[in-house]
């Protein structure tokens, strides 16, 4: 009887680890097209701000392939439309490399609709690499902080990868979004993981494909992040010089707080980039509620409910604070598409010395650029 146990559990074993480590790659046809949402300014010798606003579904993230396919595409675009030079910086939106996470998993991950789901489906596929993960966790949310752990060598390779090979192929300067990386620092040109908290960080690169500066630390994680990422200090911020002038990176929230711009203010910053992710189908129209999981800055009046989102975004972020750090210019970019159940929402924008403008609402990928 011990010895047919015994055969059973050996049996049981094998096909799940067959099972674990099977990982077949469906057929998807890709949306590879984009248009120019907003075109602002002349053309000149100063450069550019493009930003990317992609239509990103799960199915995207099976590979890192597709996205570059599909990022390449989005580019070979913008060149097209004679909106690609040296001088240009291109912005990519908030957690664009985050969901690299899902790279290379189980069909499931991708079949369902949520995202509690596919968390589980990538536990049941990855025990031993969990169980590494769950050991060095540190967040509240145990969970998301093992699969982003389990995962972090290749999200930070794929990242590198994917962002640093489109800027040197296109020869531009490119602000990386974001991802979720446990305590990332450049090392010989390469971005390396370490065994501390998780960070929201966002990387430059350069025309040549390596980083620029340290990854950029978000000061202000949302309450959707805080279980499993910590916020950095506003010392981390810092003011890169590109050849369209001194930029600086906000991520997100961080775009809200006057003490994220009196940061940058002592780095003189010519131009501001805000990579951006606003959950929720339809929230943009929708009253807007505060601030998501930080201190409300003492300088704002309007209260919850008398604005909406998208009003408060134009008043309360980049577009009403970009003077307080002397920069000249600013683009925000948000992550559209529907990965899991998140949803998205948000209307690109960009901002000068006339003001804002908000990008042209509407389905399918955008590009939205500012002549500097």
């Amino acid at each position: 009887m011990r010895k047919l146990i015994f055969l059973i559990l050996v049996i049981l074993f094998a096909s799940y680890a067959g099972w674990a480590e099977r990982r077949p790659v469906g057929h998807y046809l890709s949306d590879l097209r984009s248009q120019v949402a907003l075109n602002q300014g002349e053309p000149s010798e100063r450069g550019n701000l493009l930003g990317i606003q992609p239509e990103l579904f799960t199915q995207d993230y099976q590979s890192v392939e597709r996205l570059q396919l599909k990022f390449h595409a989005y580019l070979a675009k913008a060149r097209d439309e004679g909106l690609i030079n040296p001088r240009t910086i291109v912005v990519f939106p908030e957690h664009i490399g985050t969901w690299l996470v899902a790279a290379g998993e189980k069909p499931e991950v991708y079949q369902t609709e949520h995202l509690q789901e596919a968390m589980e489906w990538m536990a049941a596929s990855n025990p031993l690499k969990l169980a590494r993960g769950w050991l060095g966790a540190k967040g509240e949310d145990r969970m998301a902080d093992a699969l982003f752990r389990m995962k972090a060598v290749d999200m930070a390779h794929d990242y590198q990868t994917l962002f640093g090979g489109l800027a040197k192929e296109f020869g531009v300067t490119i602000v990386a979004g974001s991802i979720v990386l446990p305590n990332p620092k450049i090392v010989d040109g390469q971005i390396h993981t370490g065994n501390g908290r998780l960070y929201n960080v966002s990387q430059v690169f350069g025309s040549d494909g390596l980083p620029l500066g340290k990854p950029q630390r978000k000061l202000y994680p949302i309450d959707d992040e805080k279980g499993f990422t910590r916020g950095g200090d506003a010392d981390d911020l810092q003011v890169l010089q590109t050849p369209a002038g001194r930029l600086g990176v906000l991520v997100c929230a961080d775009s809200w707080y006057p003490a994220s711009y009196a940061a940058l203010a002592t780095g003189r910053p010519d131009i501001i980039a805000v990579p951006a992710f606003l959950t929720g189908n339809g929230n943009w129209n929708k009253p807007w509620k505060g601030y998501n999981g930080a201190a409300t800055p003492t300088d704002v009046q309007p209260r919850p409910g008398e604005l909406t989102e998208g009003e408060a975004w134009e008043r309360l972020a980049l577009a009403g604070r970009i003077t307080e750090s002397g920069a000249r210019a600013g683009i925000t970019v948000f992550l559209r598409g529907h990965l899991w159940d998140l949803g998205s929402d948000g209307r690109s924008l960009v901002v000068d010395g006339n003001g804002h403008t908000l990008a042209a609402d509407g389905p399918g990928a955008r590009l939205i650029n500012l002549w500097l």
